[in-house]
């Protein structure tokens, strides 16, 4: 524990520290499972339109009631304020998790979850082209780094999956990105209507989203489903997407972004242990070694030079 997070962690209340640390990592972990849910999911003739239909549906009630809790006696946002959280919704939930959802069905939950962790390097990167923000050279190493493990998990998988590997992978690392430019578009919303309210707002838009595109591009017929993909989807919306969007939220008042994240670095190794029990998936010495890389390289990019940690 280094920099910042040591500093939080040092300055934080024990009981409060412990707390946070447990909110940031059971929102991990319960992240993690998302992968585990859909793959199972797909396994009963299920396609991805319907599959991520069903997860938002379920979801949509909690989001709703999200912003409604968050925005409680605030007015109420205006129409450049609301073009903005559409803007959000739609690429940064509705085409981040379709684009997921799609992914998953040619690469394994592990690979998935190792792809969406470079998120912080995207967001880095974007930031260096959208804003000329500079970046360390330490930063540029760590994300070396990440990326050399992706491409030893990649090298694994295409050999097991084929051709299937590389547009998965593909789609998933769209996904990222769409989330990335979310995370760097959104700062000025954060700001003016809250963490909270934006997500539960942003998450509501893509939830209709999903919605309406089940209502375009497939027959009502195709909503008879097997009963165990409505329980999945309602375990994916809530145990894996409501509850550990407000569980690290909470982690992160108690603890900071700093120690949340490195707490965090827990999600791909659950997913990892989660594929190989529940899915089958094989553990390799390359998948491990690959998985230790990424992580690695994301902790060097996003943790805080000492300089600015004191």
């Amino acid at each position: 524990m280094t920099g910042s997070a040591s500093i939080q962690a040092h300055s934080t209340p024990k009981s409060r520290l412990a707390v946070g640390i447990m909110l940031a990592a059971g929102g991990a972990v319960a992240f993690s499972g998302k992968a585990i849910i859909v793959k199972l999911g797909y396994r009963y003739g299920v396609d991805s339109v319907t599959l991520i239909m069903y997860r938002m549906l379920f979801a949509l009630p909690i989001f709703m009631a999200m912003a409604w809790w968050a925005g409680r006696g605030k007015p109420a946002p205006t129409w450049r304020e609301w073009r903005g959280i559409v803007f959000l919704g739609i690429s940064g939930y509705y085409l981040s998790s379709f684009l997921d959802f799609l992914g998953l069905q040619y690469i394994s939950a592990s690979l998935e979850r190792l792809i969406l962790y470079l998120n912080p390097t995207l967001v880095m990167l974007l930031g260096l082209l959208l804003y000329r923000r500079s970046v360390t050279g330490r930063q540029l190493l760590g994300m070396a780094v990440s990326y050399s493990g992706i491409v030893l998990v990649f090298a694994h998988e295409l050999q097991v999956q084929g051709r299937d590997a590389m547009l998965g992978s593909i789609l998933v690392f769209s996904s990222a990105l769409m989330y990335a430019l979310y995370l760097v578009y959104s700062g000025e919303l954060v700001q003016r209507l809250g963490s909270l309210r934006l997500v539960g707002l942003a998450t509501t838009v893509a939830c209709i989203c999903c919605i309406i595109q089940f209502l375009l591009l497939r027959p009502l017929s195709a909503a008879l489903v097997a009963p165990e993909v409505i329980w999945l989807s309602v375990i994916n919306a809530t145990v894996c997407t409501a509850a550990p969007v407000l569980m690290v939220m909470m982690g992160i008042e108690r603890v900071g972004p700093g120690l949340s994240s490195q707490v965090g670095m827990v999600g791909p190794m659950v997913t990892l242990l989660l594929g190989a029990l529940v899915l089958g998936e094989a553990i390799t010495a390359w998948v491990l070694l690959g998985t230790v890389l990424v992580l690695a390289g994301v902790y060097v990019v996003t943790r805080p030079a000492r300089g600015l940690s004191q």
